[in-house]
């Protein structure tokens, strides 16, 4: 029987990427989404992927997704915490609100999901967890402190977790992605990615499929010996 993989915030962009490529290698993949049902729709009948639906910023919902996640496909093996959201501003201009909702998805978001399956994987003796932080929460960002912080949280809780889950077999990573060309990025005017790629020494955005194919090297049973790294992945923009 196959490993089973959730994916967060798996229907779109780099986490659709993701999906398709650990399906692709043999995994049951499972993608959770928050909002967008026809995205979801349809990435489930283009992949054949199943999608499922909740805040990965609730607690309460991460559980009864998780349950539904395992009572349709087996025990989560491999977690890929990709879910994230942005809500910029620079600091002096950041509300409570904006600040809250990014460390709520972001960081609380990667406590959530890999409590629901932390104690599986401890009893099972195997275990995948990889988070996707961001080459910004490596060097920081100006108008991101939120953002930034929680990613910067994200590889700290990589690192901490990673010595407790060592003797149990589960190993945790996390992939530091610099700018990838996604929707998100692609729509932002011409001049202002100009002024991206010309910080990144490959002079060019990165792949949704270059950062999945990290994460699937990092989920493979081969990969045992790899824990607590931070993988950066952003054309030699910042170099950790």
């Amino acid at each position: 029987m196959s490993r089973v993989a959730l994916v967060t915030g798996g229907t779109r962009g780099i986490g659709a990427a993701i999906s398709r490529t650990l399906a692709g290698a043999g995994y049951s993949v499972a993608a959770s989404y928050a909002g967008n049902d026809e995205a979801a729709e349809a990435f489930t009948r283009d992949t054949g992927i199943r999608t499922f639906k909740w805040s990965v910023a609730d607690y309460e919902e991460c559980a009864g997704g998780v349950k539904a996640v395992e009572a349709e496909l087996g025990p989560v093996e491999i977690l890929v915490n990709n879910a994230g959201i942005t809500r910029d501003a620079m600091f002096h201009r950041m509300t409570p609100e904006q600040w809250s909702e990014v460390i709520g998805t972001n960081l609380n978001g990667v406590f959530n999901m890999t409590h629901q399956v932390w104690e599986g994987m401890r009893e099972r003796g195997f275990g995948r967890i990889i988070n996707i932080s961001s080459v910004n929460g490596q060097k920081g960002q100006i108008g991101q402190a939120n953002y930034s912080a929680a990613k910067a949280g994200d590889i700290g809780f990589t690192r901490a977790l990673a010595q407790e889950g060592a003797r149990k077999g589960i190993t945790v990573n996390a992939i530091c992605p610099g700018y990838i060309a996604t929707e998100m990025v692609m729509a932002v005017p011409e001049k202002v990615r100009d002024a991206i790629v010309a910080q990144i020494p490959v002079g060019r955005l990165g792949e949704a499929e270059e950062i999945a194919q990290c994460v699937a090297f990092l989920a493979a049973d081969s990969s045992g010996f790899i824990t607590g790294s931070t993988l950066s992945a952003n054309g030699g923009q910042y170099m950790a």
